[in-house]
């Protein structure tokens, strides 16, 4: 007797023995039932879920069990084939075709060389992070559920633009970006107490966008790039991709390891330092005062350049209510390039960041954008200027603190109900870094197979070794699967 769930993926055997699970169709969805069945197919497949050579539900039988027609079944398996996620063998069916997983460094060429499943990885990360649209069930997210923001000042600012003049939004803008969000951004960096005028700022992509031309402008291959360990993944396999040196420096509560920061500076003499300094992710701890000093001393004793990654800035509370020492503000962006943007408080799809650095500086790396882009999005950018102008994005970043402040402590309570160790409690930010006491590789894993996106610690340090280690999104753990799923793996009563 089937007893496949109506209207789900049918699983073959296969799949089934390594944990995949079904996926409901939705005709009230956004997408056609063929892009729905494409989109899951080639996710249970991705997420070796679905194994190669595994044999796919007939048309029929697909058809059949989904209630939809036998012409949207072929499509959908037409597109798998041409998108290489399935072969058709003649006679025979629709099978899985077998692919090669991607993997960084040595640590995944062992793993193929010896037959075992490719390790996790940066990409698998990000990868899952995307497929997850809408993002639920995503404790392991960096951005805050869309429901935490606010679409309609975005679309109203938006719609904004589109009436003014429409022969501005037809050329490329200036190189430097849109010069009044470049003037706005000094009145935000000046209440901040970075004296920067808007010559001194670079728009760019977001603040992924902003430390590759860092980094390409001021490094060579063979240079040595300092970061936190732990810190935001992306950069490592990016700078390594540019042949720099990536090293990190272990990060405590209030700031990285000044003693082991001194003997690496003097052995390694590095190009650059990336570190967060208010709401360092993944920990959301903040450097102390005394640290940033430190710090500073040893960028000019070394001679590095300092580059403080301040993407959670509008997260933080403010100075008044908590600590918070910027590098920028204490050096003036002499030794200090200082990044920002509005993509976890305002709006990833937006893209709009920014570099502010000393003039000569902000020179070279508007020349290196010019030869990465030419230009960014002027229409971003006009939409990003016109919120924070008016008023608007002052008070929503107060809603969305106000809101974090609500569900901290009750999720770090929870965490620690579950079997969860939290050594730092923050007391901003959306990231709580938890110990769980096993590999959160493997838990991450088996977490994946139930539908929930973790961010295990491996990700999180250079070595990409495995960790207890990981980072939860305290917006993102409203779910009681997440908690169940812990209680279970972790055997907290």
């Amino acid at each position: 007797m089937n007893t496949t769930p109506p209207n789900t993926l049918p699983t073959p055997a296969s799949a089934r023995a390594s944990g995949s699970l079904p996926t409901l169709l939705s005709r009230a969805a956004g997408e056609t039932l063929s892009e729905q069945i494409v989109r899951s197919v080639a996710a249970h497949i991705d997420e070796r879920t679905l194994r190669g050579g595994a044999r796919m539900p007939s048309i029929r039988q697909f058809a059949a069990g989904h209630g939809v027609s036998a012409f949207t079944v072929v499509a959908s398996y037409d597109k798998l084939v041409a998108g290489g996620y399935l072969e058709s063998r003649r006679g025979a069916g629709f099978f899985v075709r077998e692919r090669a997983q991607p993997g960084v460094g040595a640590a995944a060429a062992g793993a193929a060389g010896s037959g075992a499943a490719a390790p996790l990885d940066v990409v698998w990360l990000i990868r899952n992070m995307f497929r997850q649209a809408p993002q639920n069930n995503a404790p392991g997210s960096g951005l805050l559920p869309a429901d935490w923001l606010d679409g309609d000042l975005v679309a109203n600012a938006l719609r904004a633009v589109s009436r003014q003049n429409s022969a501005l939004l037809l050329n490329y803008g200036p190189p430097q970006g849109f010069l009044p969000l470049r003037q706005q951004l000094q009145l935000k960096l000046a209440e901040l107490e970075i004296a920067a005028a808007p010559e001194q700022f670079v728009l760019t992509l977001g603040v992924t966008q902003a430390l590759d031309l860092v980094v390409r402008e001021f490094t060579r291959p063979g240079d040595t790039v300092f970061v936190d360990d732990p810190a935001w993944f992306l950069m490592f396999g990016s700078f390594a991709a540019m042949g720099a040196k990536v090293i990190g420096i272990p990060r405590l509560a209030d700031g990285p390891d000044i003693a082991f920061l001194a003997r690496m500076a003097a052995l390694h003499k590095p190009k650059l330092f990336v570190i967060n300094s208010l709401l360092h992710n993944p920990s959301s701890t903040s450097l102390s005062a005394a640290k940033a000093f430190q710090v500073l001393r040893l960028a000019e004793e070394h001679d590095f350049i300092l580059v403080e990654d301040d993407i959670y800035c509008d997260l933080h509370p403010g100075a008044a209510v908590q600590p918070a020492t910027r590098l920028a503000a204490l050096d003036q962006l002499r030794r200090v390039i200082y990044l920002g943007g509005f993509s976890k408080s305002l709006s990833a799809n937006l893209r709009v960041g920014f570099i502010a650095a000393a003039p000569e500086w902000a020179q070279r790396l508007t020349d290196r954008k010019m030869l990465s882009t030419l230009t960014t999005s002027e229409i971003g950018e006009r939409v990003v200027y016109k919120i924070l102008s008016e008023g608007l994005y002052r008070k929503h970043s107060e809603r969305v603190r106000t809101r974090l402040d609500q569900v901290r402590a009750p999720a770090v309570r929870q965490m620690e109900r579950v079997g969860l160790t939290v050594d730092v409690a923050p007391p901003a930010g959306m990231f709580v870094w938890v110990d769980t006491g096993r590999d959160t590789n493997v838990l991450a894993e088996k977490a994946l197979a139930e539908g929930l996106l973790l961010a295990p610690g491996s990700l999180f340090s250079p070595k990409q070794l495995p960790s207890t280690r990981m980072r939860l999104n305290v917006a993102s753990t409203r779910d009681a699967a997440v908690w169940d799923f812990f209680k279970r793996e972790l055997g907290a009563a």
